[in-house]
């Protein structure tokens, strides 16, 4: 069993930055982010295959976070620039330990069996 330790998180104003980190205790596959909203789905937001560094994006991110690796450290970083209100959720480090990222996974969280305890970004206007 993967065990996700995550940091960072926090509250900032709208146009700031803020990076999450997430170490993981074993290799994995595929790393990465969702985020869930109060009354709203889980979505990916973004993910990395470890072995690769193939990144995948949900679009209402793209251009604005990073997400990066230290494969070393067993760890993914998630960098939050141009951050926006919308952006407010609790955000949960994934991995996946026998599949390689794809796009059709950001829509997956079901698939991935480790998970982080969540941490909460908030944005204010």
């Amino acid at each position: 069993q993967v065990q996700l330790v995550e940091s960072g998180g926090g509250s900032v104003q709208a146009g700031g930055s803020l990076r999450l980190s997430c170490t993981a205790s074993k290799t994995t596959t595929c790393m990465g982010w969702f985020r869930q909203a109060p009354g709203k789905e889980r979505e990916g937001v973004a993910l990395i295959s470890t072995g690769s560094g193939i990144t995948v994006y949900a679009d209402s991110v793209k251009g604005r976070f990073t997400i990066s690796q230290d494969n070393a450290e067993k760890t993914v970083y998630l960098q939050m620039n141009s951050l926006a209100p919308e952006d407010t959720a609790m955000y949960y480090c994934a991995a996946h330990t026998y599949r390689g990222c794809a796009t059709w996974l950001l829509a997956r969280s079901s698939d991935f069996a480790a998970w982080g305890q969540g941490t909460q970004v908030t944005v204010s206007s």
